[in-house]
Order: structure tokens, then C-alpha cells, then sequence
């Protein structure tokens, strides 16, 4: 059987079509094709005689610019789902909180204002937050000291003005050794690494009696009774790293006249240490000291100009081992199975300021 030839010669099957439909003929498979009929030969040359183009939605035109643009929706969808899901195994607490209700609270949580400065010591503890979990991203999650100054902005100077016989400007001197002090003895980097605190040492006076005798062999050769932690906050970074470059800082300080020529700091602040084991574990370490300094005349005292004499010094940690005494605090991790004597004392509020401190002992704590 030969081909069919339209009006104009050309044949109106092609040799493809023809070749395929022997195959299938073969086979048995599928009728032979037609032949197109005259008014569909007929449409297809006015089509072909209109602008020389092909009808618009095959190949361009705007049906194709359709398809594109859902392809593109789709991708972008794409996008968004991967980087959630990579979102989700980042920060999985983001769905666990949706999940559990708790998005919101904890976003207003993370959206409160700064605690103001505390001018005089609390006569309450802090409220109790959503007793959350820390991470590693949000180490103050849970934590009263989320609304807590950062570092070193967290030991604010009241106003100095004279005390005694001291000076405004003896007072204001005072009163910033004094929180150079406690910057160097529980904020400085290479202090919480362990290291020798030599900037804090550089501040006391090195003509009082005994103490800075007492203090080198705290350093080089800690004791139960004479422990550099009791002064210092210092971690074996072998054990423990911090989690970030931010501690929580509250507290307050004030001046008072001591002796005839003798003008006394008294400090109170609470420090908040989040600490981590293996990149994965987060503890807070919450240190409270209540440190008392002179600033001495040398007139009338044997005293270096410009340098503290300390006077008095209290300490309680939270979240340690109980009776370690290698100069370290040891932060305690959910995992760790239980060190050191077993806790004895009552149960305290670590956040709580409005309490004294005072005795000796390891108790448990009420919140971390």
C-alpha cells in the first residue's frame, strides 16, 4: 500500500506514521490511520498561513508561562518545607513548645523588658517562671535571671556621694575597684578557665596582713579551708565549658564608714553560669557572693593608696558538687550519676536575694 497525497502533493501521512502503524498492524494492535479529512486539512493550512506561528499553549505563549509559574510555587514551597524540617532538627523545642502550648508563653517571656536595677537588696524571692528545661540555644530558659542584666552591665555604681570623712571622690573610687573586683573574680575568661585570677589579686592591697599570703596557697594548694572558690568563680575547663559568652548578673552594693579612716563596701550579687558537658548537657551554675571591702587612709592605716583590703567575704553555689575542695566548682548535669556527700541542709531558692547567707553545708535547691 503506498501514501495518500493531499491537494498540494504532500503526502498526508508522514513515513514515521506509516512505518509505526506497520509495525502495529503487525502485531494486530491498531487500525490503520485515516487520512485527515478535507476541512481538517483545511483548518490546519489557515492555522499554517496565519503569521507563520504555532497556536498559542503548546509550546509558548501565556498557558506555558502558567505551568512555569507553578513549577516555581512548587519549588519555593520546596524551600520553605526543607528549611523547616532543618529548623526542627536544629531547634527542636520550637515544635515541641507549639505542640504543648507553650510558644506563646515563652515568646513573651523572651520579650520582657530588663529587670531594673536592683537599688537595695529584695525583700521577696523572684517569681516562677515556666519551669523550663535550659538548651543549648536558650541556656535562661525557665530561669528567673532571663530578665537579668548581661555581665559586667548587671554591677551597676550607686551614686557617690561622702561617707564619714571619706571624700565623694574617695567613695566613688571605692566603689570602682569594687566592681572591677567582681568582674575580674567572677566574670573574667581566663578567672572562670581556672587560671591564676591575677587581675582581681592586683586589686587587693598587698600589705594586708596575711591575706594575700592566704590567698596564693589557696591557689597552689587548695584545701577544704582555704579553697580559691570560696572567692573566685573558677571551672576545670576539662569538664565543663560555658555555653556562650553571657552570664546573668543581679545584685547591688553600698557604702558604710568602718574604723576611723576606713571606708567599707559591701557587695551582694548572684551570678549565673550556664554551663555545658560534651556540647550537649546545659546546667546553670548560680554563684551568690556577699563580698565586703576598705578602701583604707593610708594616714592613718597601714595601706596602700588605691588598693582594697578585703574584710569579709561569704559564699553559696548552686547546681555543684557537694564538698569538693580542688579549688573548682564541678557544675552537676542531669546525667551524672551522684558524687560527694549526699545532700543534707534545707532546701533553698537559689534566685532568692531577700535571704541571708551564712553556715555551711550542702542542701538541695528548689528551681535551677
Amino acid at each position: 500500500m503506498g501514501t495518500d497525497s493531499n491537494d498540494d502533493h504532500r503526502p498526508a501521512i508522514s513515513d514515521e506514521e506509516w512505518a509505526r502503524f506497520q509495525e502495529q498492524a503487525a502485531a494486530g494492535t491498531v487500525a490503520a490511520p485515516r487520512e485527515p479529512s478535507a476541512r481538517a486539512r483545511m483548518v490546519t493550512e489557515r492555522l499554517r498561513a496565519t503569521q507563520g506561528q504555532e497556536p498559542p499553549g503548546w509550546r509558548t505563549g501565556p498557558a506555558w508561562q502558567e505551568r512555569r509559574g507553578r513549577k516555581r510555587l512548587k519549588a519555593a514551597l520546596a524551600v520553605v518545607v526543607i528549611a523547616g524540617l532543618a529548623l526542627i532538627a536544629v531547634r527542636p523545642e520550637l515544635v515541641i513548645d507549639r505542640l504543648a502550648g507553650q510558644s506563646g508563653a515563652r515568646q513573651d517571656a523572651g520579650n520582657a523588658a530588663p529587670l531594673p536595677a536592683e537599688s537595695v537588696r529584695p525583700t521577696a524571692p523572684p517569681p516562677a517562671p515556666d519551669p523550663d528545661e535550659p538548651t543549648l540555644v536558650e541556656p535562661f530558659r525557665g530561669s528567673p535571671a532571663l530578665q537579668w542584666a548581661d555581665g559586667a552591665a548587671g554591677i551597676e555604681l550607686p551614686q557617690a556621694t561622702a561617707v564619714g570623712g571619706t571624700s565623694q571622690e574617695r567613695v566613688a573610687e571605692a566603689l570602682a575597684k569594687t566592681r572591677e573586683f567582681l568582674i575580674a573574680s567572677n566574670l573574667d575568661p581566663a578567672t572562670l578557665r581556672g587560671e591564676r585570677p591575677a587581675t582581681a589579686l592586683a586589686i587587693l592591697d598587698p600589705r594586708q596582713p596575711e591575706v594575700p599570703q592566704r590567698l596564693e596557697r589557696s591557689l597552689t594548694g587548695p584545701t577544704k579551708e582555704n579553697n580559691p572558690a570560696n572567692l573566685f568563680t573558677r571551672f576545670d575547663p576539662a569538664e565543663a565549658k560555658p555555653v556562650g559568652n553571657v552570664v546573668k548578673v543581679r545584685g547591688s552594693m553600698r557604702t558604710q564608714a568602718g574604723e576611723p579612716g576606713e571606708l567599707l563596701v559591701v557587695a551582694d550579687y548572684t551570678f549565673v553560669h550556664p554551663m555545658t558537658k560534651g556540647g550537649t548537657s546545659v546546667q546553670r551554675t548560680i554563684v551568690r557572693r556577699q563580698v565586703t571591702l576598705s578602701l583604707l587612709d593610708p594616714a592613718r592605716w597601714q595601706a596602700t593608696r588605691g588598693k582594697l583590703q578585703l574584710r569579709e567575704y561569704l559564699s553559696e553555689w548552686s547546681n555543684v558538687q557537694c564538698g569538693a575542695a580542688d579549688g573548682f566548682l564541678h557544675p552537676v548535669f542531669p546525667s551524672d550519676a551522684p558524687t560527694g556527700p549526699a545532700p543534707t541542709g534545707p532546701a533553698l531558692d537559689p534566685y532568692d536575694r531577700s535571704r541571708n547567707l551564712g553556715g555551711e553545708g550542702c542542701g538541695t535547691v528548689t528551681r535551677t
